[in-house]
């Protein structure tokens, strides 16, 4: 079997499960990738091809075990009382998308959540707000335009030719949003 018949056959049930265990979309994505580049590497070894799934699962149980070790490094690291002041002083894009997040109409910024944070299926977002598909995906994307504009009203974002934000986060006090 190779690499890519196993991604085929097995990368939703591991998207899933590593998803349940880390609750958060970007992280889960990056492990399924190094479970994945794991699996590429060593499919070679696997002896017992009855036992592939099984296999896979436990190379993404470790994969998540070693991302919560290093998340611990982290964290560790941040309790040091000098590190925590220089977390403090820095201003970030976070801190931009915390004030316009919370300046969003709910109408917006729930479906948006649901979503792009909780990583539900805009059809299921529908659902669970019980409106139309059209006017949840109306909505998400009226969020993600307000989000844009906070860029470029907080920070002076700019659009570029292919669509993207661009620019640089100003100091806190500069900011219009998080000031």
């Amino acid at each position: 079997m190779t690499t890519q018949q196993v991604w085929t056959k097995y990368h939703t049930d591991l998207q899933h499960f590593i998803i349940s265990k880390v609750k958060e979309k970007t992280i889960a994505d990056d492990i399924l990738q190094d479970t994945f580049i794991k699996i590429h590497t060593k499919l070679h070894t696997l002896k017992d091809i009855t036992k592939l799934k099984s296999w896979c699962f436990s190379i993404a149980r470790n994969s998540i075990l070693d991302y919560w070790k290093s998340a611990n490094k982290t964290v560790e690291i941040a309790n040091f009382e000098n590190e925590t002041e220089i977390k403090e002083n820095i201003h970030t894009e976070k801190d931009c998308l915390r004030g316009i997040l919370k300046n969003l109409p709910k109408k917006y910024r729930d479906p948006l959540f649901l979503s792009d944070i909780k990583g539900l299926k805009q059809q299921e977002v529908a659902n669970q707000l019980k409106q139309s598909l059209p006017t949840t995906k109306s909505q998400i994307q009226r969020a993600r335009k307000l989000i844009a504009e906070g860029f470029m009203d907080c920070c002076g974002f700019v659009m570029n030719n292919d669509g993207n934000l661009v620019g640089e986060i100003q100091e806190k006090e500069d900011c219009k949003i998080c000031n």
